[in-house]
């Protein structure tokens, strides 16, 4: 899927060091796979990574693609979340607070910043909100 989140470019040591200080070892697979997510992919699925690798990298199996991303949602550099008529989690390198919104027509999908939107939360007061996303759908005007 795509974004409109404008992608930064890293240098290969700049990814290591994330990796580094993020307490993640900088193995090359993990620099190359991190540097794809950073610096080109938009919203990939495992498969999509793995494509990706196969193209790009040794031979790879789905697993260490799988194992690679786990770790760095851990590690909290990526996110990973699951859209709701989907069962393939969703990468993401844009892991500061925002929401999405997905083009039903093309199944793009963009970032929406949280100071675009505007909520009015009432919740009863048995509910402690810890954090929340949304995801709008429609279609992208030209």
């Amino acid at each position: 899927m795509n974004s409109n989140h404008r992608k930064k470019s890293y240098s290969l040591s700049e990814i290591a060091a994330k990796l580094s200080t993020a307490g993640v070892q900088p193995t090359l697979q993990r620099i190359s796979l991190f540097h794809f997510l950073l610096c080109e992919a938009n919203h990939p699925t495992a498969e999509d990574v793995h494509n990706w690798a196969e193209k790009n990298l040794a031979k790879i199996s789905l697993a260490t693609i799988y194992n690679t991303l786990n770790t760095l949602v851990e590690a909290k550099l990526l996110k990973s979340f699951r859209l709701s008529q989907s069962e393939k989690m969703i990468y993401d390198a844009n892991i500061f607070d925002h929401h999405h919104f997905i083009d039903e027509k093309t199944g793009e999908l963009f970032d929406i910043s949280p100071e675009d939107i505007k909520f009015n939360f009432i919740l009863q007061k048995k509910f402690k909100v810890n954090d929340f996303e949304v995801t709008f759908r429609g279609s992208v005007k030209n």
